[in-house]
């Protein structure tokens, strides 16, 4: 640095400013000071159109007719400190840069290639789940570095939208996988010999020894906390996941019971016949009427477990595509309820997808709702007039 010092003081002898700043900048870039390269291009560019050298002003205290040329030389200067800090392999650094500009997309390419034992790799991991740029190979990061527990706990306190299919895959792959190696280890031990089956019905089939009262073979806080995350993907192979998940903890012993909320009260059973009827879909009717029923105790006892029976029971028809029989499902448990408090489809809602106008008109009407009875007209109309 004291070599730049001298550098400067020659060039100030000789040269212009902008001459001083350019090799000033060539200097910091040769030498990898890339936040002072960045520092010296906003300076040369205040130079140029005559502002202040050292800023001390927003700017939006310049000149509005110098301001863009200005901001335009700022992004630019960060985006070449960006790709430096990237291309040195310095993400945190990189993501300062990118991110005040709003281009992420090469941080994101460069954290795929990030891996668990590099130096900063939390911070790395930091960017990537808790700020979003790249949820999926943050917790993937998280795992690999820090286990199931960190990786758990991090999804539920700031799982966000991006990427949350691929998170849950994620999460349940590594539960699933730490249950067959360890089963598989307990096999060797009894039967002297690792079992020629992989998968884990494979595994369980035909050994009841291996669930005694005590017996488990992944914390079953982590297997609670991740089976409730089946309501959220749609992925097959996720789903298949889920329901080899399931399967192994209904034959845990009643010590490690799984108590969820309505409707999900036997966790384990509750859950895996969510599971088996999004997965079997024509054929899920056996499944579904498991619901059916729970909705049907539910209103026997409204004091007990409320509508949430009936509520997950349109849901999972909807998401079925069997809107008609969802509508059917609502009318019957839900048509008094206040649509605000619902978190399945409403009546209309229901109305318009299973194309049942004459329901959407009355809802409407039953309800004040102008609008929506009119859009129900005209909907009527347009499906006459189609099929005339």
């Amino acid at each position: 640095m004291q070599d730049l010092f001298a550098s400067a003081d020659a060039a100030l002898e000789s040269g212009s400013p902008a001459q001083v700043l350019e090799m000033l900048a060539r200097e910091f870039h040769q030498a990898g000071l890339y936040d002072l390269l960045f520092e010296a291009r906003g300076m040369a560019k205040r130079l140029e159109l005559g502002l202040p050298l050292i800023q001390t002003e927003p700017t939006t205290s310049f000149r509005e007719d110098l301001r863009p040329a200005y901001e335009a030389a700022i992004i630019a200067a960060a985006r070449e400190a960006g790709e430096l800090h990237l291309a040195a392999g310095n993400i945190p650094s990189a993501y300062r840069y990118l991110h005040a500009i709003g281009e992420l997309e090469p941080i994101a390419a460069a954290i795929d290639s990030a891996e668990p034992g590099e130096e900063d790799i939390d911070n790395v991991i930091a960017i990537a789940f808790q700020n979003g740029v790249h949820p999926a190979r943050g917790l993937e990061l998280i795992l690999r570095r820090h286990g199931i527990c960190r990786a758990i706990t991090a999804f539920g306190m700031n799982g966000a939208e991006k990427d949350r299919e691929r998170c849950v895959a994620l999460l349940v792959s590594a539960v699933h996988s730490e249950i067959i190696e360890r089963m598989i280890r307990a096999i060797e031990a009894q039967e002297g010999a690792p079992p020629a089956q992989t998968r884990l019905p494979e595994l369980m089939n035909g050994r009841d020894w291996l669930f005694g009262d005590w017996d488990y073979y992944v914390d079953t806080s982590h297997l609670t906390s991740v089976i409730p995350y089946c309501l959220e993907t749609s992925d097959s192979e996720t789903l298949r996941l889920f329901d080899e998940l399931c399967e192994y903890g209904c034959r845990l012993s009643p010590n490690f019971a799984f108590k969820g909320s309505p409707p999900f009260e036997n966790g384990y059973v509750d859950y895996g016949h969510y599971v088996k009827s999004v997965l079997l879909g024509v054929d899920a009717d056996p499944h579904l009427e498991h619901f059916y029923h729970k909705a049907i105790e539910a209103e026997a006892d409204p004091e007990g477990f409320g509508t949430e029976a009936a509520q997950t029971l349109v849901s999972l028809l909807v998401r079925l595509g069997r809107h008609q029989e969802a509508l059917q499902v609502f009318s019957r448990f839900l048509s008094s309820e206040e649509p605000a408090y619902l978190r399945c489809p409403t009546a209309m809602q229901l109305s318009y997808a299973a194309a049942d106008y004459e329901h959407l008109r009355e809802t409407a009407r039953a309800r004040g709702d102008l609008l929506s009875y009119t859009a129900a007209r005209l909907l009527a109309s347009q499906r006459m007039e189609t099929a005339s």
